[in-house]
């Protein structure tokens, strides 16, 4: 009896802590602007990949081996070739990808709504380089994958579907509608999954708004007729159930079997903050789902999602810390850092100085449509803090580099460091709202290195200086709402970016040491 007590004894050593957290999470998975999600599995280990719009480079890619905690192992498309953003207007370029594996093969399709329509391209290795684009004849947007029976389907919009050659993109079967939807706006995002010789037909609907929903439809022909679920929507918070909830816009899902047999979704939704406005973005959201044979998948018993969700999940792996401070010491940028639009390469430097990343003033403003010497990072975070140093060198005046709180060209407020005569130098805080464009403050400082920080919280953006990095000052602050999606409209999420730009073309630059994000949620 001893010897069955101490063995179980052992076994609840062990036990218990592995158990302890496998029954939980919490939501977003992957926070911040993450709009699209879509997920494969190979083996034991997940990919996923979001849309990024007119941002660069383009369509991040995350691993995890529990789809709680997620790591970006790289982006899918990092040259110009793979993505041309020249012409792209804000969100315009990237939209919805879709990522598979097959027969030793990764697929990342997607559309370039601003160049050749939709492509995909192909790698063997889902953290190295991805090949050049395979452009495709089939339209629309959001086009996905599915391989049965030797053959790789195409579905795009609002449901088209054909055959085509996965090594070469040929069309080999004309374009055929096969669902309608339910009959809400915008059907999109479809995907075809196979399950007990049933073909199960996944799509968003209702617009990537407050009327956000997921619905599914299957048939026992790839082809269709296609029959809804009579309980459609599957996932969404349109209804009453849902309308106090601190996430919204749910939708654009994908899903995906566990290697234990558990079914799950991956979709996104925003949250809201100062009423009815989101900045973040459409977040990456995990929701466990009931699938038995030959039924309908159940999302969460209610078709909702939560922030904190309280079932069993694959045995997670704690996240890796990552450090709070990005110190410019390592010759390239971590794989969280965009450009807008296909960035100019001479205008940033990681050589200049030793721990600096220097950028040259472009003649493209933040108000302008092009690309400004910018590189930015996602606000991940309703309340958080982002702080950098700036200091300029070798500037004639018209020079003004420093941080933007950014969403688009129209709507972004910046904090920057300009210099006077004399040598002399001054802070700014710059608002473009609109057709409204207003300097709110500008106060002197002295020569040399300034300390720039914005802190977000639920309801204001506000901005400090300092020039010791201890003693920070108070300018002022602007309602969240003004870059909200709901005031400046589009698909984007909120940048905290480093810039510089000037009138004329000059020869300074500016040096920036680190730049800081701290999660104060």
């Amino acid at each position: 009896m001893k010897k069955v007590f101490l063995y179980f004894g052992f076994l609840m050593i062990f036990i218990i802590p592995c158990s302890s957290q496998n029954t939980g999470y919490e939501n977003p998975v992957i926070s911040g602007f993450y709009p699209d999600p879509s997920v494969c599995r190979v083996g034991k280990d997940y990919y996923l990949v979001n849309s990024t719009f007119q941002f660069f480079p383009g369509v991040p890619i995350f691993h995890s081996t529990d789809l709680v905690n997620w790591e970006q192992i790289g982006n899918c498309l990092t040259r110009e070739a793979q993505i041309n953003l020249k012409t792209a207007s804000t969100s315009g370029g990237i939209y919805a990808p879709t990522i598979r594996y097959h027969e030793g093969v990764f697929y990342m399709i997607t559309t370039n709504v601003s160049d050749k329509g939709n492509f995909f391209v192909w790698t063997d290795n889902p953290r190295g380089e991805w090949s050049d684009p395979v452009w495709l004849e089939q339209g629309s947007i959001d086009p996905s994958l599915f391989f049965d029976n030797g053959k790789c389907y195409m579905t795009s919009g609002g449901v088209s579907m054909c055959e085509i050659d996965p090594k070469t993109g040929k069309q080999l079967t004309p374009s055929r509608k096969i669902w309608e939807g339910t009959g809400g706006r915008y059907p999109e995002g479809s995907h075809i999954y196979k399950k007990d010789d049933w073909y199960y037909l996944l799509i968003a609907e209702g617009g990537t708004e407050y009327g956000h929903q997921v619905t599914i439809s299957r048939s026992r022909d790839i082809y269709g007729p296609y029959e809804g679920n009579p309980a459609n929507p599957i996932l969404t918070h349109i209804n009453r159930n849902a309308q106090n909830s601190p996430i919204q816009g749910v939708g654009h899902a994908e899903l995906v079997a566990a290697h234990n047999g558990s079914w799950w979704i991956l979709c996104h939704g925003f949250r809201p903050q100062a009423g009815m406005h989101h900045v973040l973005g459409r977040e990456t959201m995990l929701v466990p789902v009931t699938w038995e044979k030959n039924a309908w998948p159940v999302a969460n018993g209610d078709g909702t999602v939560e922030l904190e969700m309280t079932c069993a999940t694959l045995p997670q792996l704690p996240p890796k810390e990552k450090a709070s401070k990005t110190l410019f010491d390592t010759g390239k940028l971590g794989f969280e850092w965009n450009y807008l639009y296909n960035p100019t390469p001479s205008m940033y430097s990681l050589n200049r100085r030793a721990g600096r990343l220097s950028l040259k003033p472009s003649t493209i403003s933040l108000d302008d449509k092009g690309s400004p010497t910018f590189v930015g990072r996602r606000q991940q975070h309703i309340e958080c803090i982002a702080t950098t140093s700036v200091e300029l060198s070798n500037c004639n005046g018209d020079e003004k580099a420093g941080l933007t709180v950014y969403m688009d060209n129209e709507y972004h407020y910046d904090l920057f460091v300009k210099p006077r005569k004399g040598g002399k130098q001054a802070v700014s805080l710059y608002f473009r709202l609109g057709n409204l464009r207003h300097t709110a403050k500008e106060l002197p400082v002295p020569a040399g290195k300034v300390y720039l920080q914005v802190r977000a919280d639920k309801n204001y953006y506000s901005f400090y200086y300092s020039v010791d990095n201890i003693n920070f000052n108070y300018i002022d602050k602007m309602n969240i709402r003004f870059l909200s999606s709901e005031t400046a409209g589009g698909f984007t999420g909120v940048y905290f970016g480093m810039y510089a730009v000037s009138s004329k073309n000059t020869n300074g630059y500016a040096d920036f040491e680190w730049f800081e994000y701290k999660n104060s949620d």
